[in-house]
C-alpha cells in the first residue's frame, strides 16, 4: 500500500484512467478478432464489413487520445492487408 499522499493519488488516477479506456481496448480487440473470423473462413465480403467496424473502433480510441493516430492508422494498414491478401486467393 502507498504511504505518501502523491502515491495514493496516483494509484487513484491510474485506476481511473484504466476504468476509462478499458471499454474501448476491448471494443478494438472484439472488432479485430471477428474481422479475423471473417478472413479466415474465407468470407471476405462479410470480413469487409468487418473491417469498416474496426476502422470506426480505431478511430474512435485515437481520437480520444488512449492510442496514438499513427498506431491506429498502422493497424488499419495492416488489417486492410490481410484483407487484400485473403481476397487475391
Amino acid at each position: 500500500m502507498a504511504h505518501s499522499k502523491s502515491a495514493q493519488k496516483r494509484i487513484r488516477q491510474s485506476g481511473l484512467a484504466a476504468a476509462v479506456t478499458q471499454p474501448g481496448n476491448a471494443a478494438v480487440k472484439e472488432a479485430i478478432r471477428q474481422f479475423d473470423a471473417a478472413v479466415a473462413e474465407g468470407n471476405t465480403d462479410e470480413a469487409a464489413e468487418k473491417l469498416k467496424v474496426a476502422y470506426k473502433r480505431l478511430d474512435t480510441i485515437a481520437a480520444r487520445g488512449t492510442i496514438h493516430k499513427n498506431a491506429a492508422a498502422r493497424a488499419k494498414s495492416r488489417l486492410a492487408t490481410r484483407l487484400n491478401r485473403a481476397a487475391s486467393k
